[in-house]
């Protein structure tokens, strides 16, 4: 009896370190092949486009950057230095000073961020007339205007400020809120109309919520967790040869149901109803915090307001950012499916600076092993020049991966390449790079985004296949696996459901 309890207690030991194994957790796991779910629980405008056209005046969205052109000076409206001074209306040609940043406070109310931060307003402190941009916060009543649009020309606007006038360029050297007109048309010898053009594109979820307002966001949003991602999408992932998702989050998923506005309550049960599909269907799950308080790069996927990175510059948003890591390894850690945590997708470097991430990286480390031996994946900084300059801290601890994103794309490199050459691009280049930060005894590597699309024109069907094998067959080469950018997409190469069912991918 003694032998036959002793034989079932090692078998069961056995079994337990077998599960282990499989289960890809740091005393041993199995390659990653996987797709990541962009654009669900973190809004890309361009993913989905449907999403924001239900928005009133949705071409002013927030971090929209608007110029200003006088039709009575001919000139365009300027933030003096950059701002931390007058408005004024003398410039031939618009840039960065020439360009206002809009915070949007309804469809037509809206803060202007100048190029140096500072909102324009009324100088309150003066005459009360005069347009300057002094104001480090856009809280005051005086810092607000409204934007009329000629309904036959809705590039004709004028602009009320607080003090119910308009704005007009009387000279080209004082913007002033002071004119009563405004029913007496359009005209070009009307000092307060303005030709305005929109410059630059952000929509992210801080647009399409902030852009339907706390309640009809609170439906449109719900709508599209219910629906774009749902229980078949992964009972098919589990009949290719995927074996995982990258799940990308925004740091308010933390504090639902009840996230600070304008984000509203929901993505964390649609983050739970993953788990439970992935668990279902043995699919693993990587979370990955794809929006960081702030803003870790300021773009539109990061859920940057208006272009502008915060993120990392005090040690309570670092904080604020560790206890997220936490609060989500702490949910989930008990769940079979839980394959990795990612701690931040891709800090813009040298805004972040590797001091920064390399201390947020070790927090959020040793918060994740407070509850879960899963593996902890870094991203490396977009913009660095050694891809290698996480190895003294990763390489120091158990069970981390470096993921880099590799795309044929944003890039004037790729402008003019043939289809053979993007090929041995990837062959020859995407090689000697992860060679370059493979190593034995370091962090694992990790293509974390990857897409069969490029600057290529007018390639056939078969040019696809080909540049899609070969990505496959480098990447696979990846000591952690590999994830395709994105599992659904409007644009039909991003969209890996496509890709596979129409025959340009074959995993």
């Amino acid at each position: 009896m003694y032998v036959r309890t002793r034989v079932v207690v090692i078998s069961i030991c056995l079994l337990m370190c077998c599960l282990g194994t499989s289960d890809g957790r740091v005393n041993g796991g199995f390659k990653i092949k996987a797709v990541n779910l962009g654009g669900w629980l973190v809004t890309e405008g361009w993913i989905k486009p449907s999403l924001f056209d239900g928005i009133p005046n949705k071409d002013l969205l927030d971090g929209k950057g608007v110029q200003f052109k006088s039709l009575r000076t001919g000139k365009y409206v300027c933030a003096e230095s950059g701002g931390g001074s007058i408005i004024v209306a003398n410039r031939t040609a618009a840039s960065g000073w020439e360009t206002f940043k809009l915070w949007r406070i309804n469809a037509s109310m809206f803060n202007f961020r100048v190029f140096n931060k500072q909102f324009v307003g009324l100088d309150t402190a003066g005459n009360g007339v005069d347009a300057v941009a002094v104001s480090n916060t856009p809280g005051h009543h005086s810092n607000i205007f409204e934007i009329l649009r000629d309904n036959n020309d809705q590039s004709r606007v004028r602009i009320r400020a607080s003090n119910g006038f308009f704005l007009q360029a009387k000279t080209e050297e004082s913007v002033t809120a002071d004119y009563g007109g405004g029913g007496n048309g359009w005209g070009d010898d009307d000092p307060s109309v303005f030709v305005m053009k929109t410059v630059g594109h952000s929509e992210g979820e801080f647009q399409v919520t902030n852009g339907y307002g706390p309640e009809k966001a609170v439906q449109v949003m719900k709508e599209h967790w219910n629906t774009f991602i749902v229980e078949d999408d992964f009972k098919f992932i589990s009949t290719t040869r995927l074996n995982a998702v990258r799940i990308p989050v925004g740091w308010w998923i933390a504090s639902d149901p009840n996230p600070p506005p304008p984000y509203v309550g929901g993505s964390l049960q649609a983050l739970d109803n993953a788990f439970l599909w992935a668990q279902k269907y043995g699919v693993k799950v990587i979370i990955d915090l794809h929006a960081a308080p702030g803003s870790q790069n300021g773009f539109e996927h990061s859920s940057s307001r208006d272009g502008s990175r915060e993120w990392g510059t005090t040690d309570d948003n670092i904080k604020q950012t560790v206890d997220i890591i936490e609060f989500l390894t702490a949910r989930y850690a008990n769940s079979p499916s839980l394959y990795a945590v990612e701690l931040i997708n891709e800090p813009l470097s040298p805004g972040v600076s590797l001091n920064t991430i390399t201390k947020y990286y070790k927090a959020g480390y040793d918060a994740v092993r407070k509850h879960s031996d899963a593996y902890v994946v870094m991203s490396n900084r977009l913009g660095t020049a050694e891809p290698r300059e996480l190895f003294p801290l990763a390489s120091g601890l158990k069970g981390t991966v470096i993921d880099v994103h590799y795309y044929n794309l944003f890039s004037d490199v790729f402008d003019n390449m043939t289809v053979q050459q993007n090929i041995d691009f990837i062959r020859t280049n995407r090689t000697a790079e992860l060679n370059h930060i493979a190593t034995t005894n370091g962090p694992l590597t990790f293509v974390g985004e990857w897409v069969a699309e490029w600057q290529v024109q007018g390639a056939r069907k078969e040019d696809y296949q080909r540049f899609g094998k070969g990505q496959l067959e480098v990447y696979g080469r990846a000591t952690f696996g590999w994830a395709y950018w994105t599992l659904r997409n409007v644009n039909n190469h991003w969209s890996l459901e496509w890709m596979i069912k129409n025959g340009y991918i074959n995993l």
